[in-house]
C-alpha cells in the first residue's frame, strides 16, 4: 500500500462555543495590550517618547542620564513585547511565541535591575511628587517592582496553564503602569491615591471581562488583583515609617 493511501485523521472539530471564548479571549487580552501600550506612551510623552517636542530634553534642567535611556528602552520594551506576544496567540504562532518568551524573561530581569537602579538614582537625586519625601517615595517604585516580578515568575512557572498564563503577564503589565498613570496630565499632583485608584481600572476591567464572559472571575484575576491592592496599601503604609527610612537611606547612600 502506498503512503498516499493511508488515512490521515483530521483533526476533531471545535465546538462553536469553545471557538466563540477563544475570540473573545483574543480580542480582550489584545485590547489591553493596546491599552497599556498607549497609556504608556501617553504618559511619557512629555517627558521622554516626545520631550524635545513638548519642550522638555532634559530633567530637572540635567540631561537624560544613559541610565534613565536605558530604564526608557527596556520598560518600553516590554510593553511592546506583551502586544506582540498577544497578537501571536491570537494567530495561534504558538512557536514563535514560546521563543520570544524567552527573551522575555530576559528582558524582564533586565527591566527588574535597571528599574531599581533608576529608582534609587531618583530618590538619591531628590526626584519625587511634590510634597512627598524622597526616601518615601521610594518605597512605590521599589515595590512595583517586586510586584512585577512575582506576577512575572508565577506566569513563567504556570505558563504550562495557559488561562493562568495569559492572566498572570498582564497583571504584571498592569503592575508597571503606575509610573506612566501618575504622568497623565493633573494625576501626578493628586497624589499616590489618585494614580493607583487609575491603575486599578485595568484590574476592575479585567474582573467585568471575566464575570460577563465565564460566569466567574478567574482565581489568577482575584489573587492578583488583592495582591496588587494590598501591595498599593503596604507601601503607602510604610514609606513613612523609620524602619523603610533606614532601608531607603541605606539603598540610596
Amino acid at each position: 500500500m502506498s503512503a498516499s493511501a493511508v488515512a490521515v485523521p483530521a483533526p476533531p472539530p471545535v465546538a462553536p462555543a469553545a471557538l466563540d471564548a477563544w475570540r473573545r479571549d483574543r480580542r480582550f487580552f489584545t485590547g489591553m495590550a493596546v491599552a497599556a501600550l498607549l497609556t504608556v506612551f501617553a504618559g511619557f510623552a512629555p517627558s521622554y517618547y516626545m520631550r524635545v517636542v513638548f519642550g522638555r530634553p532634559t530633567v530637572s534642567g540635567a540631561a537624560l542620564s544613559p541610565l534613565l535611556h536605558l530604564h526608557g528602552f527596556l520598560f518600553s520594551a516590554w510593553i511592546v513585547l506583551f502586544v506582540v506576544q498577544t497578537r501571536l496567540i491570537a494567530g495561534r504562532r504558538l512557536a514563535l511565541h514560546r521563543r520570544l518568551g524567552v527573551a522575555g524573561a530576559v528582558l524582564a530581569m533586565a527591566t527588574i535591575a535597571v528599574g531599581f537602579s533608576a529608582a534609587v538614582d531618583a530618590a538619591r537625586r531628590g526626584a519625587a511628587p511634590p510634597g512627598v519625601p524622597p526616601l518615601s517615595f521610594l518605597a512605590i517604585p521599589v515595590a512595583d517592582l517586586v510586584v512585577f516580578a512575582a506576577f512575572v515568575a508565577t506566569g513563567l512557572a504556570l505558563r504550562r496553564r495557559p488561562d493562568v498564563h495569559r492572566r498572570l503577564m498582564l497583571m504584571a503589565t498592569v503592575s508597571i503602569l503606575t509610573p506612566a498613570v501618575a504622568r497623565l496630565p493633573g494625576i501626578l499632583a493628586a497624589g499616590p491615591l489618585a494614580f493607583f485608584a487609575l491603575t486599578d481600572l485595568f484590574v476592575v476591567a479585567c474582573l467585568i471581562y471575566d464575570r460577563f464572559t465565564r460566569g466567574r472571575v478567574h482565581p489568577a484575576f482575584w489573587w492578583g488583583g488583592a495582591f496588587l491592592l494590598a501591595s498599593q496599601v503596604g507601601r503607602l503604609a510604610v514609606s513613612g515609617t523609620g524602619a523603610w527610612l533606614s532601608v531607603a537611606a541605606w539603598l540610596t547612600r
